[in-house]
């Protein structure tokens, strides 16, 4: 045994893997850019694994990264690949759309499959209308929400409400909140870049810096655009399974995809294992 890893981790990784993502925020967690290969050897693990990672790459990049994760590979080794389902969400959209013109009105469910399926690939501020639908206090389809997207979209709904109001006692605690290199070098940089730029012009460069920041999606998947991709790369035996599915031993053990209790973590996905040949 060679070992697992998990590319693209954020929060939820196991301690018997190799964990890495893109900037460390966990202890047992390696922090590189992935845009820049794995780093790693030939042939270093049985298996790799990301989940809701592809989508953030470009079309052309996405081939190059399923490459690594190829070179990284023992011969049979398994990749798990998990990304949101193309495929899923067009037709919830459709069936949606149906309910919509039969009513003849606008409905919840219908609004949410729009943001659902667009607001992650043209949003141009973090969260963007996801986030401000999931934090507001009345959210007239929660259910629906939560069948779609699951866990994290609880976690965002469940987060408090805060508002920080300035007054004269904790103006200087809320300053030290602030990282050091926006007092000095950064805060200076960034105020010349102000006053250097117009008002549209400094509002398309936060948008520019913003769009390449990586939460955003380049592209989407569906069962077989996935499944080509991983051929093209020289993947063989590729298969569609459920969350709960796996060729990885004690799958289920693990609680990447899912939890404790059998909860899908992420419900909109789709999953796709293939395997580097002999």
């Amino acid at each position: 045994m060679k070992g697992y890893i998990n590319l693209g981790c954020g929060s939820r990784f196991h301690q018997q893997w190799k964990n890495l993502d893109f900037t460390a925020l966990s202890p047992g967690v390696i922090g590189h850019n992935l845009t820049q290969g794995i780093p790693f050897e030939n042939q270093s693990f049985d298996v790799v694994y990301h989940s809701h990672l592809l989508e953030h790459f470009k079309k052309q990049q996405a081939k190059d990264f399923l490459q690594e994760c190829y070179r990284v590979l023992v011969p049979q080794g398994t990749i798990r690949v998990v990304v949101p389902d193309l495929e899923k969400i067009v037709r919830c959209y459709l069936q949606k759309l149906e309910v919509t013109l039969n009513y003849n009105e606008s409905t919840p469910d219908y609004d949410w499959i729009l943001i659902e399926l667009f607001d992650q690939m043209v949003r141009e501020q973090s969260g963007g209308e996801m986030g401000q639908l999931l934090t507001s206090e009345n959210i007239p389809n929660k259910a629906f929400i939560l069948e779609r997207i699951g866990l994290e979209a609880q976690r965002i709904m469940d987060t408090p409400k805060q508002k920080t109001t300035i007054t004269p006692q904790n103006w200087r605690q809320l300053l030290k909140k602030v990282p050091r290199k926006f007092k000095t070098w950064g805060y200076g940089k960034e105020l010349l870049i102000r006053l250097l730029l117009n008002k549209q012009d400094y509002i398309a460069l936060k948008i520019g810096r913003f769009r390449q920041s990586g939460e955003i999606h380049q592209w989407m998947y569906d069962r077989y655009s996935l499944q080509r991709l991983l051929e093209e790369c020289g993947f063989v035996d590729i298969r569609q399974c459920a969350a709960h599915e796996s060729r990885i031993p004690n799958w289920t053990n693990f609680n990447l995809d899912t939890e404790p209790d059998g909860t899908i973590y992420k419900p909109d996905s789709l999953y796709m294992e293939a395997t580097k040949p002999a």
